[in-house]
């Protein structure tokens, strides 16, 4: 069966609309934002918006078929993660 939104250009979607699309409330996904683990966005007339197609891949990153799926459920959550750095010297106390 043919896709009837092939020959429509893409659909974009604001934050409220991209949140409820995936299930999360706005303010975690402009956390997924600020942090860089969120979809891929754009700014247009300078409002963010979402590609839904961009959405989709987004959580398709953390599909999986089990829970002990190694490797799988890449998506990572709205927080900052710790940049390693090598140690450079002296510890402080």
């Amino acid at each position: 069966m043919p896709d009837p939104m092939a020959g429509l250009p893409p659909r974009f979607l604001r934050t409220p609309e991209a949140a409820r699309y995936l299930g999360l409330s706005g303010r975690t996904l402009e956390k997924h934002r600020t942090y860089g683990t969120g979809p891929t966005y754009r700014k247009i007339g300078g409002r963010v918006v979402y590609a839904v197609d961009d959405l989709k891949a987004w959580a398709d990153l953390g599909a999986k078929t089990s829970t002990s799926d190694p490797g799988k459920g890449t998506v990572l959550p709205a927080k900052k993660h710790p940049v390693l750095r090598p140690y450079a010297g002296q510890e402080r106390r």
